[in-house]
């Protein structure tokens, strides 16, 4: 029995939050089962272990407001956005994130886009997903990734001049305090582990939906939602708003300390939330993109056959109205002859099918996440007024 056959009699369902090395550890001690992600109680034990353990070792510097000798932890904002709001909003994440991805997939498949004659290729794709979502070398990588960040803050605190919660800064030589090594054995880690999985995971789908996309699809160019019958597909982003928001509270709140002895501009501003902005946008295009061939195609061809029957249609009307067709020979063919429909209003309906399914109504939600927390950098910095004319 060939593979592709094998993994149709075996194929699973594609959860997105399931699977791997680390779901495997965290079944194992009792955060979570198969049927239950428990995401809330999960938040609340990461964000304890990264931020809440520096708190109560630091004590009590730590709940000093105090920054002239130096920035405190409660003043840290990075602490915040990595610790507390990326890292709870990753794990939090999970639920919304694998209930929507799999309601696309059962959408596809009972719409029927995916017809039976496909089921087999379809099955293979998502086995084949679900193998890359599994992988033990992509979370090793992964927690490499983590390893290197670390290493990278751990050297820049050595060669810092001023003291801080991670840090005491002397002419003898830094050494870093108590609540700084738990920060960069424990809480920096976790915080890029979590950020680099959610990207390769995200990888995976983008992956699985190219896939899907070059299957032999039932789309038709009269479909209400104007993309061939696979618009749901487009609003799938807005599943990640809630760990987009995470990851950009963490990048604002790093160009936040870089600003601190700057000063800053409107232009630069924009020119950092454009970017960031250009960067979401196209980790989620990569994989409807993969769908504008298939909707190319499907709008070409329903175009020059509509084009054909409005030919007949109209040259028929002619004869019947005038009597002969005023241009080219009146006798008509046995083609020519038969009664077909007006295909006016579908050839109208087809000539407006977009064939990309990004859309401005669906990545409203996922780029106001994106765009919140520099919204807030930025109105610390400029007027307010600015910020609002800039985002809105």
């Amino acid at each position: 029995m060939s593979d592709r056959h094998a993994d149709t009699s075996t194929a699973k369902e594609f959860l997105a939050s399931h699977g791997g090395p680390f779901y495997e550890l965290q079944c194992r001690l009792k955060l979570l089962h198969e049927h239950a992600l428990r995401s809330g109680r999960r938040a609340l034990v990461f964000v304890g272990l990264a931020w809440g353990v520096p708190l109560l070792l630091g004590l009590p510097r730590s709940l000093s407001l105090d920054t002239s000798n130096g920035l405190t932890y409660l003043t840290d904002v990075s602490v915040w956005a990595r610790f507390v709001v990326a890292i709870g909003a990753f794990v939090l994440a999970e639920q919304q994130v694998e209930e929507r991805l799999r309601e696309k997939l059962h959408q596809l498949v009972s719409a029927p886009i995916v017809p039976p004659s496909s089921f087999s290729d379809a099955a293979h794709a998502v086995n084949q997903a679900l193998r890359q979502r599994n992988s033990h070398l992509a979370e090793a990588v992964c927690l490499l990734g983590a390893s290197l960040a670390t290493c990278v803050v751990l050297r820049h605190q050595y060669v810092v001049d001023t003291s801080s919660w991670v840090v005491t800064a002397s002419p003898t030589g830094n050494s870093i305090t108590l609540a700084g090594w738990w920060s960069l054995i424990v809480s920096i880690p976790l915080f890029w582990f979590l950020t680099l999985r959610g990207l390769w995971r995200h990888f995976v789908w983008s992956l699985l939906l190219r896939r899907l996309a070059r299957l032999d699809l039932r789309l038709v160019s009269t479909h209400p939602d104007g993309k061939g019958g696979i618009g749901f597909l487009a609003d799938y982003p807005n599943a990640y708003m809630t760990a987009v928001f995470g990851v950009s509270c963490a990048v604002a709140a790093a160009v936040a300390q870089n600003l601190l002895h700057e000063t800053a501009t409107m232009t630069n501003i924009t020119i950092l939330m454009v970017g960031w902005l250009i960067i979401v946008l196209a980790l989620f295009a990569f994989p409807l993109s993969a769908f504008s061939k298939p909707l190319s195609e499907l709008k070409k061809a329903t175009l020059a056959r509509l084009s054909a029957q409005a030919t007949q249609y109209h040259r028929m009307a002619e004869r019947k109205l005038l009597g002969i067709n005023v241009v080219g020979e009146s006798s008509s063919t046995p083609e020519e002859s038969q009664e077909v429909s007006d295909p006016t209003k579908q050839f109208e309906i087809t000539r407006k099918l977009s064939v990309m399914l990004l859309n401005r109504s669906a990545l409203l939600p996922v780029s106001a996440a994106a765009l919140l927390p520099f919204a807030i950098v930025a109105s610390s910095r400029v007027p307010f007024k600015d910020v609002l004319s800039l985002v809105c």
